[in-house]
């Protein structure tokens, strides 16, 4: 399972000053970017190639929110589901307690729009 530590930002907490839920799926998509990259995945590298890896369905649970200048991990761990279809489950986390949890359903499209394989995705570094 791979994991980054990030901290919560003043701009990202809302009126009541507790992190806005879009900011969540902020913090998820860096940490996905980031494992993808030690897996020599680079987002403008595939793109060039004319393939794009795209979430095409988001579940997340918020279970306690996060809060100003919280240091936080988000773990990421990527699930074959088929030749096509993946998902990235990921949990951010303060100390041991589950603050909030997500599943990322992912494809792969080529300059078509049509899905294809996501065996650049080397399961065996995961």
């Amino acid at each position: 399972m791979f994991q980054i530590e990030l901290q919560v930002r003043d701009y990202e907490c809302d009126f009541q000053g507790i992190v806005n839920n879009a900011n969540y799926l902020h913090y998820f998509e860096h940490a996905r970017h980031t494992f993808l990259s030690t897996m020599d995945i680079n987002f403008f590298e595939i793109t060039q190639k004319e393939i794009y890896l795209v979430i095409y369905r988001t579940e997340i649970d918020y279970l306690v929110p996060l809060t100003y200048k919280d240091i936080f991990k988000v773990n990421v761990e990527f699930k074959r589901i088929s030749n096509l279809r993946g998902t990235f489950h990921q949990k951010i986390m303060v100390n041991d307690a589950i603050y909030t949890k997500g599943v990322f359903f992912v494809t792969a499209l080529n300059s078509k729009k049509k899905p294809i394989s996501l065996d650049f995705i080397n399961l065996n570094h995961v």
